[in-house]
């Protein structure tokens, strides 16, 4: 086929091309599969009056099968931009290979995992925390003393509703 002795083509074949290869594989046990013998024998009484016909009207229906098939993949491809998805996976992988430092793995200890993963992170945020914690506790001490306040205002309203009462009778 076309640019097959191309040097700008990786050795190894992208994902694109992967499934390019794997729709023609389908492709062709789909033609081996509805081979030109078995369609023969379901239409054996007109195969023997039309044998050229039959194996035109065979012909056709295969080409006209493939074609469809191949116009639906394309249209997945394009509706879910796969020739894209592809390529960036290509890319990823392609980068990850450069990439010297050791990807982390985990430890098979999820309390190790976390920790090391937690620690240096809580660590950094350790007195951005300690302020937030500040700040609501300082928060919340107003806020109950709002509420002691209120209640002690409650009582004394309660009293002096109750006064007048007495007062009225």
């Amino acid at each position: 086929g076309n640019g097959d002795g191309d040097p700008s083509v990786p050795a190894t074949p992208g994902r694109a091309q992967v499934f390019a290869a794997v729709v023609d594989t389908f492709l062709e046990k789909l033609v081996t599969a509805g081979s030109y013998q078995r369609f023969a024998n379901c239409y054996r009484c007109f195969y023997k009056l039309q044998p050229e016909m039959t194996r035109s009207i065979y012909d056709q229906f295969v080409s006209q099968l493939q074609t469809s098939i191949k116009e639906e993949i394309q249209e997945v491809k394009e509706e879910g931009n796969l020739e894209v998805l592809f390529n960036s996976l290509d890319k990823i992988v392609e980068e990850a290979k450069d990439h010297k430092e050791p990807a982390w793995r985990p430890s098979g200890i999820p309390e190790e995992d976390v920790r090391s993963a937690m620690v240096p992170y809580l660590l950094k945020h350790r007195s951005y925390l300690q302020k937030v914690l500040k700040e609501k506790e300082e928060e919340n001490r107003k806020v109950a003393e709002s509420v002691l306040a209120g209640r002690d205002r409650i009582a004394e309203l309660q009293q002096l509703i109750q006064a007048r009462k007495l007062a009225w009778q």
